[in-house]
């Protein structure tokens, strides 16, 4: 089985999430809240070169591996190709990423506003990533 990608609507998708990210963990947002409490020293010279290409790579992955459900989905059921990525994206949120994030950060000990903050925040960086890709089908699908 070949499944169609729309590859534009994944770069779009992708960048998204470093829009989405930028506005989240602002000082103005959640920043200050969100350094506080995940105990993050902005002092340093760590540079953000190698966490921006960090993301960027994972999030063409995710982005990528959600438009190639959304068309498995959507060609296994039918139906309107948004609302399929719509929820397609947020079932893969709360079985992979939610689930993955409560877990592990009940083990680390992560305060439970920390979880709660970080994976809202994956909420909507996937439903942007969703909106995109389901209203960018493949040439052809829809």
């Amino acid at each position: 089985m070949l499944v169609d990608v729309n590859y534009w609507a994944v770069v779009v998708a992708t960048l998204s999430t470093m829009l989405v990210g930028s506005i989240w963990y602002t000082p103005k947002v959640f920043g200050n809240y969100w350094m506080r409490v995940a105990k993050v020293d902005d002092s340093g010279d760590r540079g953000a070169v190698g966490p921006i290409v960090t993301t960027l790579i994972v999030s063409f992955i995710s982005a990528w591996v959600l438009a190639i459900a959304t068309q498995v989905a959507w060609t296994a059921l039918g139906g309107n190709y948004l609302l399929m990525a719509i929820t397609t994206g947020l079932m893969l949120w709360a079985g992979f990423t939610a689930a993955r994030f409560i877990t592990h950060d009940a083990f680390e000990g992560r305060p439970p506003g920390l979880t709660i903050l970080n994976i809202a925040h994956e909420f909507v960086t996937v439903l942007v990533m969703a909106l995109i890709i389901g209203a960018w089908p493949p040439a052809g699908t829809v």
